[in-house]
């Protein structure tokens, strides 16, 4: 899907690690959220309170989760992330993200 139709957006941006990570929430009709983004080069721990879609959209990353190796993705990709759970990421180049919130 390349376009959501009748959405809410907060306005306020969802910033991390001083403005390199960053991102806008999106509200669906059935109470579901995803947020948009994009990741400047660097390397970056996060941690997660739902199951997470990690769509990326363009450029080129390393992921990891919790007990498993290093993954590459360039220019497009997906991988999930269980709830409570935390993984790492190295961009390498500027990344164009959608994280989808699975607790639906």
């Amino acid at each position: 899907m390349s376009q959501f139709e009748n959405v809410g957006i907060i306005k306020k941006a969802n910033v991390y690690f001083d403005g390199k990570v960053t991102s806008r929430t999106v509200l669906f009709q059935d109470g579901t959220k995803k947020t948009l983004g994009i990741m400047l080069p660097g390397e970056y721990e996060f941690s997660t309170s739902e199951k997470e879609e990690m769509e990326i959209l363009g450029g080129k990353l390393e992921y990891k989760l919790n007990g498993q190796d290093w993954e590459l993705i360039e220019e497009r990709g997906v991988f999930y992330v269980p709830a409570n759970e935390t993984f790492f990421l190295k961009v390498h180049t500027v990344a164009d993200y959608c994280c989808s919130y699975l607790n639906k």
